[in-house]
């Protein structure tokens, strides 16, 4: 008999632990320790710490229940309604058809939300939180489109287990994903425009949210043509036209959503300064000539190998010395860290493609497409989008 057949196996080497390893697994055990727990409550140095803390892990718990007490407020229109002036529960319930209890409850709940607040004589007006809803369809529309974010996570590990597959069957279908009818979909430019409507319309509607944003800090002086690639309905095409009058604008999308932004353009009064492509950005060559590309939103959409082919043909389809702009909310942005790791990671999954992104790692990809000079430009609000500059 062979020795080596019957030599036991050996465990494989742990790596050694480094001394703040020991010291974080001490931490960690006396953390989870009850009786640390209880002693740190009661000892008023620890005590805000420790309140805190719990305050913290109770708003993960809750946090579900706070997003659909925003659901049912903005599906009552509550926000314009308290704008017009503040309301008693009376007239609350009269106008969302809910009984007095409904009301009362849905009021106490919206109140500690900061929703809304109590006012004089029994009425209610709009709290800090509520007011920027107030009017603004685009934080509405994504509040409301999130149910099917909501039902795929309802069973987070089914949801984590499940296969990708470019065939989207059945069995691994999400209701993201047949919102988001392109993504892992190989066949996506064969969508007809009843299959590209839903998001279309979300995407336009939330696009003022991002598209100032990226106009106030990208300077377009001196650009003749621009090309937003995934554009969508045009709306950030139409947005940058409306801003400089010399500029002409392009808009490449799948098929169905070209025609879109080709009757969007052409409401906008822009028909002579405007043109639009249908195709497949990651298969079909980009339309030439332009000295400015445009990636709005588009490039955290989609996984690795597809997202450097969209960033080669943006690459090929620019001028020499063009401009390119890529802008979407990344990941690690200081302050709103839980922002991409966490609800991207899993809107991303759900939806069937694309990943978070750090902006070290987007210039380094832009780097390998091709492009020099890559850099972060500040924006007012990162949580919501971020820029990154390149040139060819």
């Amino acid at each position: 008999m062979d020795p080596a057949v019957d030599r036991p196996t050996a465990e494989p080497r742990r790596p050694h632990a480094s001394a703040f390893d020991r010291l974080l697994a001490w931490r960690d055990r006396v953390l989870a320790d009850a009786t640390f727990q209880r002693r740190a409550a009661r000892f008023w140095p620890t005590r805000w710490i420790a309140r805190r803390r719990a305050a913290k892990l109770f708003d993960l718990v809750a946090g579900f229940t706070y997003s659909q007490v925003l659901l049912a407020c903005v599906q009552l229109r509550l926000f314009d309604l308290l704008l017009e002036r503040p309301r008693t529960e009376g007239e609350i319930a009269a106008l969302a058809d809910l009984d007095g209890a409904a009301v009362d409850r849905l009021m106490t709940a919206a109140v500690a939300l900061r929703l809304v607040e109590t006012r004089a004589q029994g009425r209610y007006g709009l709290g800090p939180l509520g007011a920027p809803m107030a009017g603004n369809r685009a934080i509405g529309s994504m509040v409301e489109h999130h149910a099917a974010l909501y039902a795929d996570l309802a069973d987070p590990l089914a949801l984590l287990r499940r296969r990708p597959s470019p065939a989207r069957s059945s069995s691994t279908r999400s209701s993201l994903g047949d919102v988001w009818g392109y993504a892992a979909n190989d066949a996506a430019d064969a969508l007809d425009d009843r299959q590209v409507a839903a998001y279309s319309t979300l995407m336009t509607q939330s696009q003022p949210l991002v598209a100032d944003q990226v106009l106030d800090v990208v300077s377009l002086a001196g650009r003749r043509r621009l090309l937003d690639v995934g554009g969508g309905e045009g709306r950030f095409a139409i947005a940058a036209a409306l801003r400089h009058p010399h500029l002409q604008v392009m808009v490449f999308d799948l098929p169905a959503v070209a025609v879109r932004a080709r009757l969007a353009l052409e409401t906008a009064g822009l028909a002579e300064r405007s043109s639009t492509f249908g195709g497949d950005f990651a298969r079909d060559a980009l339309p030439a000539g332009a000295d400015v590309v445009t990636l709005v939103r588009v490039i955290h959409d989609h996984d690795d190998d597809r997202a450097m082919r969209i960033l080669v043909a943006a690459h090929a389809a620019l001028s020499d010395d063009g401009l390119l702009v890529l802008a979407e909310p990344m990941a690690d942005t200081p302050g709103a860290e839980a922002m991409g790791g966490a609800y991207f990671g899993m809107y991303l999954l759900a939806m069937g493609s694309g990943r978070p992104r750090t902006a070290a790692r987007l210039i380094a990809m832009l780097r390998d497409a091709g492009f020099r000079g890559a850099r972060l430009v500040p924006t007012a609000m990162p949580l919501q989008t971020r820029v990154i500059e390149a040139r060819r």
